[in-house]
């Protein structure tokens, strides 16, 4: 995991479908080359994580296994 800068255009961005739109707490994600951006949704202009593809691959995993994806 490392931080970021941006890149791709802003529609790359894309929210949880479990963001609901009245200020709770999200993130935004973005596909990258080599794996996933991430960002608060808040603070677009803020720190952006990369992560790496694989690491990426067994967090959603891990997510759907346990229930929560």
């Amino acid at each position: 995991m490392s931080t970021a800068d941006r890149t791709g255009p802003a529609s790359a961005w894309f929210r949880s479908s479990y963001s609901n739109g009245a200020g709770g707490e999200c993130v935004e994600c973005a596909r990258s080359a080599h794996g996933t951006l991430i960002r608060d949704s808040k603070r677009a202009e803020g720190p952006v994580v990369h992560v790496q593809a694989g690491a990426w691959r067994v967090f959603v995993r891990s997510l759907s296994r346990d229930g929560l994806g």
